[in-house]
């Protein structure tokens, strides 16, 4: 006989996802509506939370990202219920969402933060790994400390965390573009990064501060609902790495060969690679001579071919190649817009195009009309602002207030850390959209700093700073304002001009 179902639990704010837009939108909402219960449903027993918040100058912002148990959170917003299950199915006719163990939760308004999942180069090969999670990062240390050499094939932000701290393993980075960190720099700023990739890594400076909690019988048992309902955990934070010992079986610090314009052709198992004759290729240790190809004597678990007809051998790879918003199972019987990217289309108050149904974080597209100096990437700083002015527009709606675009999406700005230099990325900083009316503007001390500005009829519209540079919130004002700085010329990046007290 079967059960009968759990009677219904009512919420004025349902918030689904427990990453830094969930939890972000949660805590806010819990703050602007202390006598209504807010319902936070997660996956996972741990939570991510902001911890030293720092507003470093008007937009751009800084802080850590803390792996929590979810009780933390309750014991600090006492109107937040923290609900431990996966979505089975959202019926937005009836309010109402299903979760995987049965309950029924029905909203007012609903926050989806599902957050979003690792494009894998190939689904269900056991080495192949995609890292999007904690869990997901301490099965790659695992499968490292067994390693000789692997392969990391993808050229965003985890891809180059992980060349630079990866010890002991010799690693082959398989890129599509001509140059390291795409997503991110230009050619420039990739040839003053690669330059660190040759150099020893330094030795760690200090431990890192944040507290770290264990949860290990809890996360055995979500992980085990987690792969009944095909969810993924929220995304790693800065510093993700910190406290991980990503180190091979080899003794030397560090061993990279990058293989660019490529992507993974085929990949072979060990017995199909036999069988097929075929032959790879020894570690390329000659940089000085590309010429010199070895055939590969050593027996390796898993080779990959790529595109440009080479072959490697490897312990396993790691596909890093960007995510897709993890829109299942809210779509099933549900007329959303998609975006082209997959994400549910929000407009500029964070509203699906379902009544009271909400998107913020990884999970959702933008499709309102972008400031020019504003663009969407999936990043743990525009999950924090989604979230938290997604519980705003939420807010205002109940009240029936209007309410203003938040002043965040004015202006891209992040604040991140690649190969130990600070790095500084605001407006349009890569040129995006721009086409070819734009001329660059740099400065370059090896080993120190990179200062790249893009300007456009005199005025500025992105920049990218790398190193101690300082210049952040004199370029951030310089962007918001769009001041003409045609008179300036090179002036602009003379290190012997202080530029912040000329424009203070």
């Amino acid at each position: 006989m079967e059960a009968s179902p759990l009677p219904p639990t009512a919420g004025k704010f349902v918030v689904v996802g427990g990453g830094i837009a969930g939890v972000t939108c949660a805590e806010q909402l819990a703050i602007q509506f202390p006598s209504e219960d807010i319902l936070l449903v997660t996956t996972s027993p741990v939570i991510k939370a902001v911890t030293n918040f720092k507003q470093v100058s008007k937009i751009l912002e800084e802080f850590d990202v803390e792996e929590q148990p979810s009780i933390i959170l309750e014991n600090r917003f006492p109107n937040i219920k923290v609900i431990e299950s996966g979505v089975k199915q959202l019926k937005s006719e009836n309010h109402c969402i299903l979760t995987e163990d049965g309950n029924q939760l029905v909203y007012n308004k609903l926050c989806l933060c599902a957050g979003a999942k690792p494009k894998l180069i190939c689904e269900g090969n056991p080495y192949v790994l995609g890292i999007r999670d904690t869990d997901s990062a301490q099965e790659f240390q695992k499968h490292l400390t067994k390693a000789k050499r692997i392969m990391i094939v993808g050229n965003g932000g985890i891809a180059l965390e992980l060349v630079y701290e990866i010890e002991g393993c010799e690693v082959i980075w398989a890129i599509k573009d001509k140059a390291i960190g795409n997503t991110f720099f230009d050619a420039g700023a990739a040839e003053f990064f690669t330059s660190e990739l040759i150099a020893d890594k330094p030795e760690a400076k200090f431990a890192h501060r944040r507290t770290r909690y264990t949860t290990e019988g809890m996360k055995q048992e979500a992980r085990t609902k987690a792969k009944t309902s095909n969810s993924v955990g929220s995304a790693l934070g800065p510093d993700w790495h910190e406290g991980l010992t990503l180190k091979g079986t080899k003794e030397f610090s560090r061993q990279i060969h990058i293989e660019t314009t490529c992507e993974v052709k085929k990949i072979y198992l060990h017995e199909e690679f036999t069988v097929l004759k075929k032959a790879s290729l020894t570690f390329p240790g000659d940089h000085h001579n590309k010429s010199i190809k070895k055939t590969d004597k050593e027996i390796w678990p898993v080779y990959v071919e790529l595109t440009n007809g080479k072959i490697y051998g490897c312990d396993f790879i790691i596909s890093a190649t960007g995510v897709t918003p993890n829109i299942e199972p809210f779509t099933h019987g549900n007329n959303f817009n998609l975006g082209q990217d997959g994400g549910l289309e929000v407009d500029d108050h964070m509203h699906t195009s379902l009544p009271d149904v909400y998107a913020a974080g990884d999970i959702c597209t933008a499709s309102w009309q972008p400031s020019p100096v504003w663009q969407q990437m999936r990043l743990w700083t525009q999950a924090r602002q989604m979230g938290w002015y997604a519980a705003k527009c939420m807010a205002a709606d109940s009240l029936g207030e209007s309410i203003d675009m938040d002043f965040s999406f004015e202006l891209f700005a992040h604040v991140t850390k690649f190969f130990n230099y600070k790095v500084v990325l605001l407006g349009k900083y890569n040129a995006q959209g721009l086409g070819s009316d734009h001329e660059l503007m740099l400065r370059c001390t090896k080993g120190q700093e990179y200062v790249k500005v893009v300007m456009q009829n005199g005025r500025m519209m992105g920049a990218v700073l790398i190193g101690e540079t300082d210049l952040e919130e004199t370029f951030e004002n310089l962007i918001l304002n769009q001041m003409n700085l045609s008179s300036y010329g090179k002036d602009l990046l003379d290190p012997n001009i202080d530029i912040e007290d000329y424009f203070d």
